[in-house]
């Protein structure tokens, strides 16, 4: 059980960050909670605020280094672009500025609080937005995916480092479809991509899993579709997932309200993705939770999530959550308040009878000598160039206010595997 807690201003000290949305947050050195850029009101932001873990004080650094083009220290202003640490280093790559898509390569040393422009070498990525990345070990970065301003991007590189030398990784097989607004996150030797935006149809709601990043494995790249069973998340962008423990939390974003609706839909809701039983499910909370948000953060800090930031379509947050196990003292300030709790649902568990009934003696016979199974998609996935999606346009003028004309692509379709549960994650 996890009670959601709305931060109290004797939770911390110092000067919270402004609200935005579009930013990122990541902890950097096991001590420090870094909040960069965003978008409020549709300017674009290029501060730095830092949560102290263990004092509980929010503070602005005042940072050296090298500038961007305008004078001032460290990255121009910028929102949805990527963010991994690595070490006491936190690493900054693209986003977007007004109607530009950024391709440059920063690194912020907390322990000196120096910003530094890095020149890597190898297969440089695009210019992009809306990408997705996490670290790999303690030395390289992977990253997939985004928007480059005329398509969605389905490319995934990898930085090292120390090197500061990029590889765009040569993946054998099926790609999962182009697509920007995912999450991308490490779980153990194989990166996970959920959700996300690919123009034209609707937003997604597909899990695909990567091998061959671990250089000790001596893995073949390749990407496998993912079944799993549960309450799986409905389709989603926007959202973030976060890696604690033996779970991963999704966390809000926002979808459609069906495939002939023009309004965006924007969630509050807590599914946890079990490593341990490979399933969905959801997480059971209790107290009012926060309202309904996308393109926030969402931290794991200790047994805590904090969430900050967002915004649902009309407004921009600046507001604090906790996301706390049940007899954490934060939770102490909960009073009996009914519990949230989301059935399972009935439809789910007919689905997933009438699909294995389906599947017939040729796909058994290939889950006993593969150890997998592998069926065809039989509907066709349609990826226009962003410049046709109007629905994601009207997404993008609402948070920066431009306005784009048309154009489109088609993908056809694309056969996916499912694994069977117990080995998943030890492919």
């Amino acid at each position: 059980m996890h009670c959601w807690i709305q931060a109290s201003p004797s939770d911390f000290s110092g000067t919270l960050p402004q609200p935005r949305s579009g930013h990122t947050a990541v902890i950097v050195g096991k001590s420090k909670l870094v909040v960069f850029g965003g978008l409020a009101d549709k300017k674009f932001l290029s501060d730095i605020t830092v949560y102290d873990l263990e004092n509980k004080i929010w503070f602005k650094p005042e940072c050296s280094g090298s500038g961007s083009d305008d004078g001032q220290v460290g990255p121009s202003a910028r929102a949805f672009h990527v963010a991994v640490s690595i070490d006491c280093n936190m690493f900054i790559f693209g986003g977007r500025f007004s109607n530009k898509r950024l391709g440059d390569f920063w690194v912020l040393d907390t322990e000196i609080w120096q910003w530094s422009e890095l020149t890597s070498l190898g297969d440089l990525p695009s210019p992009r937005d809306f990408a997705a990345a996490s670290s790999i070990g303690d030395r390289k970065i992977v990253m997939h995916g985004g928007w480059d301003g005329k398509k969605w991007l389905s490319d995934t590189y990898v930085l090292d480092t120390m090197s500061l030398e990029w590889t765009e990784l040569a993946v054998t097989g099926t790609l999962p479809p182009p697509r920007c607004g995912h999450t991308a996150t490490m779980v153990e030797k194989r990166l996970l991509v959920y959700g996300g935006r690919g123009g034209g149809g609707p937003i997604m709601g597909d899990l695909w899993a990567l091998k061959g990043l671990i250089e000790e494995e001596n893995e073949t790249p390749g990407w496998t579709q993912l079944k799993l069973p549960g309450q799986a998340p409905s389709p989603r962008c926007g959202h973030t997932t976060t890696s604690g423990g033996h779970y991963l939390l999704l966390f809000g974003g926002h979808g459609t309200g069906g495939w002939l609706s023009r309004y965006d839909i924007y969630y509050n809701d807590c599914i946890v993705l079990d490593r341990v039983s490979a399933q969905w499910r959801r997480l059971p909370t209790s107290g009012d939770p926060p309202p309904a948000r996308a393109y926030h953060s969402m931290t794991c800090v200790g047994s805590r999530y904090l969430l900050f930031g967002g915004f649902d379509g009309k407004s921009t947050y600046g507001d604090l959550w906790w996301l706390v196990p049940e007899g954490d003292p934060i939770a102490k300030r909960f009073t009996a308040s009914p519990l949230e709790v989301i059935p399972q649902n009935k439809d789910d568990s007919v689905h997933s009878h009438k699909e294995s009934q389906s599947e017939g003696s040729a796909i058994l016979e290939l889950q006993k000598r593969l150890e997998i199974s592998a069926s065809l998609s039989n509907s066709g996935l349609q990826i226009v160039d962003e410049l046709e999606d109007r629905e994601f346009l009207e997404l993008a003028s609402g948070l920066i206010g431009e306005k784009v004309s048309n154009n489109g692509q088609v993908l056809p379709n694309y056969l996916y595997f499912r694994i069977p549960v117990f080995c998943i994650f030890h492919l």
